[in-house]
């Protein structure tokens, strides 16, 4: 597989603001990034609907006074997929080169930081201080293909799909757990059941 930089200088992305540092993509300059990459229509959609969960948690969040840019998260929602269809068909591993092409294009840590962890978060689950990254990751595991569903429906589809090894099945069991946790952790600081929350797949997707 290419090294990262040599993947990123293969497409055309999107241009920054003028290289005036970090930024905040748009809805629409992701979209061109999505088309830029030639994003699979299946991963948009699953990327639609992660974005659209994430920026519902995000501006709860807000709402309950978290020091939290509903702007950024979506746009990590939005990215956090970016790598997927490069590595379908080159191999390597979609989050770590995702967040790198994320960072290289946007220039900023805290939105690249939600696409390069959103498969596993390895530090502490302090929502209130890394609201960002968990807010992604637990929206993608509620996001099952192009549907909003419970975690245990979500696991049970990667068990099918992807538990080969033993090993594998153990990662995917700690990842589910982690993902409670997270839930867990969200309910109480977002005030609201989201395990029971009867989330909108159309309405979230804006």
């Amino acid at each position: 597989m290419p090294h990262c930089e040599q993947a990123f200088e293969k497409y055309d992305f999107p241009p920054g603001r003028g290289g005036r540092g970090a930024f905040t993509p748009t809805d629409a300059e992701c979209f061109a990034c999505w088309d830029a990459l030639a994003m699979l229509p299946h991963i948009r959609e699953h990327s639609l609907l992660v974005a659209g969960l994430a920026t519902f948690l995000a501006k709860r969040a807000a709402q309950r006074g978290l020091d939290v840019d509903v702007a950024m998260v979506r746009a990590s929602g939005l990215l956090h997929d970016i790598a997927k269809t490069y590595t379908i068909r080159h191999g390597g591993h979609h989050s770590q080169l995702g967040g790198a092409w994320a960072m290289d294009w946007t220039g900023d840590a805290r939105l690249a930081q939600g696409v390069v962890h959103h498969v596993h978060w390895p530090f502490e689950l302090d929502v209130k201080r890394h609201f960002l990254p968990l807010a992604i990751i637990y929206a993608d595991k509620r996001v099952k293909h192009d549907r909003v569903v419970p975690l245990t429906e979500r696991f049970l589809d990667l068990l099918e799909r992807y538990g080969t090894t033993e090993r594998i099945r153990q990662r995917i069991g700690l990842s589910n757990q982690q993902a409670k946790d997270i839930e867990a952790s969200l309910s109480r600081i977002l005030e609201i059941d989201l395990h029971a929350y009867p989330f909108d797949s159309r309405g979230l997707v804006e």
